[in-house]
């Protein structure tokens, strides 16, 4: 009877240590995740931000670098579409002399996952050319889809929303 008794005590003393260990850890796995879950949200704002800026930061003196930067954020069909209208927009931009002065005033996400993400975003720019030299304010409600690849949020499709 008396080797029943240490072995008890050996056996509690091991179950409260194995509860006691897992209490700990559980808690630190649900931050960690937590972390990891708030870094994706703010790599995602960060990207859409940039990729809206871009967008409507164009400036006739400097747009072979200003559709650069545009383009290296976007993927996929975006990327495309706006590589094939780029010597368009070249010419008009430089007959029109405009200059696109943005401004990110909110973005928000709509969706996310590990891999992709949509999120709306509010930008101002002021925009002068030929037609408007003293400038005009305008507002734009952009639809961002971006798509996670090789570490990076990249754009993948903007729309203009109401």
């Amino acid at each position: 009877m008396r080797l029943k008794r240490p072995r008890l005590t050996t056996t509690a003393l091991i179950a409260a240590t194995v509860l006691t260990t897992a209490l700990t850890v559980w808690p630190a796995l649900g931050l960690y995740g937590q972390r990891e879950a708030e870094h994706r949200r703010q790599d995602i704002l960060a990207a859409a931000r940039q990729s809206a800026l871009n967008f409507t930061s164009l400036d006739y003196r400097h747009y072979d670098r200003d559709s650069a930067n545009v383009l290296s954020g976007a993927t996929g069909d975006f990327k495309k579409q706006f590589a094939a209208q780029t010597n368009q927009l070249t010419d008009l931009v430089a007959q029109n002399k405009s200059v696109s002065e943005g401004q990110v005033l909110e973005a928000g996400i709509v969706r996310a996952d590990d891999d992709s993400a949509r999120v709306l975003v509010v930008a101002d720019s002021k925009v002068t050319n030929t037609a408007v030299p003293q400038g005009e304010a305008r507002t734009y409600r952009l639809q961002l889809d971006l798509v996670h690849r090789d570490g990076r949020w990249l754009t993948s499709d903007v729309e203009f929303v109401g």
